[in-house]
């Protein structure tokens, strides 16, 4: 994904307005496609005409405008057409694009001189050289600057011919910027082993160092070895109902050599119910690319914690992994396109995304296409919403995180819970961590309370409306924070989040001599999050007897302000009263040979965001609550 500026060819510049008309007579611009430069001092220049493009060609289909409307319908509980899905071939006899678009399309980009290299139901991908791109899309291609390297970009917005009559949706590849989305973990790579250090809480507040300085008024509790399913489920709700009969999805990049190995293992360990036969699948790509850029090892971890955390949440439902063949945005799409095509699951759990700052509007729309052509035959799509709070701390800009920007998503924020004894629920905070040592001397935290390490992805859009869905609940104070309109607020719904009071994982991994072994840890950030909300949802799928929930966000707004949810605040014991945990860590991250480091870790301190009462931006309309599941019984 790239920033979105503006076209450096304007039309006060008369050098270019009259290669402009006549290089666009009888066009249409596509989506709103920029370059990649967002300042002239960027942009070096024409593209040789040598050089060699690929790009894919989205393909609209017989109705989008249709399939937008479709989608809603079908999700809104107040509409005569809720629950109305269609099967995934009907949804493309009556949405997908027809034989005579996909020819027209073809025999287009073939006279402008590019090949077609691969077909599928939503898109052509098609490669030649510069100049026969600029003839197709009616646009100059230009070099920019970005980060140290040369990429190049459409001048202007890219078009198609009118004569298509609107059968192309966007075209994405005319910027070749490297888009590679970031899974949401605090997380190490599994090529390295990672381990916490103790002493450890069983439950929140089951052990405290008494010699330890206080903070903000008391001694404060180790942070726990990391929650399990059994204390998830109780915090959330699940009752008796385990998922069964629902099928979740899970796409990431790659795929864990050993997910099935370590996930049995893990059950086994943790008292979680024992896998099925064909419980478990995976669908995954021929080949692999961009290896190196993406950090393949380090999307194992991701995967890992995202089955794990279904299963420990919803044990019976089926879970089914569909691995992306990189961490780019068009391989991710295939992803999510091979769950629409074949109607995989119900429930699709994402916990990737990059920047809005870094989406380009074709990209968006691509996206988007895939979560409407879902949302008609009753998916789902949950996105974690990023790891890094306000985003301010890391790109110097505030913002969020897409595709968990997207109106057809739910975006899961996330909370640090408070589990006690007997898995008894006692609050949330909105997840904000500020982090602060023990002094050398041991009688202080330093520079309490210390800087921020992360938190909970939120925040107002600036490039996606406000859904119908929002209206009335989300505060105009957020809605309208970037002044005009009211936009799209992240995120939707929220769960546990924070690595301090995070999940236990179990994942194989290599020792310093390169030997694997089977280890568990405490993991957290909104990639936990996100599959916990999906198990939830299974949860509650199985409450309607099966009957797919869909695009949930109607329902998830419907219910705001009920007993269905857990209204999560920063301040959970009172106005004034802050919390936190104490951590020991392994200094290499193994074991005590090199020592230890002590600190305290704040909660409830999301960069410039809040947890608050109603709707906030850190946590959106709350967690699920005891009544939550059942709020779906038919």
């Amino acid at each position: 994904m790239w920033p979105p500026p503006r076209t450096p060819c304007a039309a006060a510049e008369t050098a270019c307005t009259a290669r402009d008309a006549s290089h666009r007579r009888g066009f249409h611009e596509i989506n709103p496609l920029q370059s990649a430069s967002g300042t002239r001092r960027a942009d070096r220049g024409s593209t040789q005409d040598t050089d060699r493009v690929t790009a894919r060609v989205f393909l609209a289909g017989r109705d989008a405008e249709g399939l937008a409307a479709y989608a809603r319908a079908v999700s809104d509980p107040s509409s005569a057409s809720y629950g109305k899905y269609l099967s995934a071939d009907r949804a493309q006899a009556r949405f997908g694009a027809t034989r005579a678009q996909i020819s027209a399309v073809t025999h287009w980009l073939t006279g402008a001189g590019l090949k077609v290299t691969a077909t599928d139901r939503r898109s052509l991908t098609v490669s030649g050289t510069a100049s026969a791109a600029e003839r197709a899309f009616a646009t100059d291609l230009h070099n920019y600057r970005k980060g140290g390297h040369t990429y190049h970009a459409p001048a202007r917005t890219a078009s198609a011919p009118e004569s298509l009559h609107g059968a192309v949706l966007t075209v994405t590849g005319l910027d070749n910027a490297p888009h590679m989305a970031r899974h949401h973990a605090q997380l190490p790579p599994p090529s390295q082993i990672f381990r916490n250090s103790g002493p450890f809480s069983s439950y929140y507040g089951s052990k405290t160092n008494k010699d330890l300085p206080s903070a903000y008024g008391a001694k404060q509790p180790y942070a726990v070895k990391g929650y399990t399913g059994k204390q998830l489920r109780a915090a959330y709700g699940a009752g008796k109902r385990t998922g069964k009969g629902v099928t979740v999805a899970i796409t990431d990049a790659y795929a864990s050599p050993t997910i099935a190995a370590d996930a049995r293992r893990y059950a086994d360990r943790n008292g979680d119910a024992g896998y099925t036969k064909g419980q478990l699948s995976q669908v995954l790509p021929k080949k692999y690319s961009h290896i190196k850029e993406c950090d393949a090892a380090g999307w194992y971890g991701e995967e890992t914690l995202d089955v794990e955390a279904v299963h420990a949440v919803a044990p019976e439902a089926d879970i089914v992994y569909v691995g992306g063949a990189s961490c780019m945005d068009d391989d991710l799409l295939d992803s999510l396109g091979r769950i629409v095509d074949g109607r995989l699951a119900d429930i699709v759990s994402n916990s990737w995304g990059d920047i809005e700052a870094n989406e380009t509007p074709d990209v968006a729309a691509a996206y988007d296409q895939v979560f409407q052509m879902g949302a008609v035959e009753g998916i789902g799509f949950y996105f974690s919403s990023g790891d890094n709070g306000d985003e301010v701390a890391r790109t110097g800009t505030k913002q969020v995180d897409t595709p968990a920007n997207s109106a057809w998503v739910t975006a899961v924020g996330g909370t640090a819970l408070a589990v006690g004894k007997g898995d008894t629920y006692l609050w949330e905070t909105g997840w904000g961590t500020l982090r602060a040592s023990l002094a050398a001397d041991g009688d202080s935290w330093q520079d309490f309370p210390g800087a921020f390490t992360s938190g909970a992805g939120g925040g107002t859009s600036r490039t996606v409306a406000q859904p119908f869905y929002q209206s009335g609940v989300v505060p105009n104070a957020l809605s309208k924070a970037n002044g005009g309109a009211a936009m799209r607020t992240v995120p939707d719904i929220a769960a546990v989040a924070d690595p301090n009071t995070g999940f236990l994982v179990g994942q194989t991994q290599s020792l310093p001599d390169g030997s694997l072994t089977y280890d568990e840890y405490r993991i957290g950030g909104t990639s936990l999050a996100a599959p916990v909300i999906a198990g939830v949802q299974a949860l509650a799928q199985q409450a309607r007897h099966g009957v797919p929930i869909g695009f949930a966000n109607p329902g998830i707004y419907q219910r705001y302000g009920t007993a269905a949810y857990h209204d999560v605040t920063d301040h959970p014991l009172g106005a004034g009263r802050d919390l936190g945990v104490v951590r020991v860590d392994y200094v290499n991250g193994i074991d005590a040979s090199e020592g230890t480091t002590t600190s305290l870790r704040s909660l409830g301190k999301d960069s410039s965001l809040h947890a608050v009462v109603g709707y906030d931006d850190v946590t959106g309309v709350g967690t699920p609550g005891r009544g939550y599941v059942d709020s779906y019984r038919r």
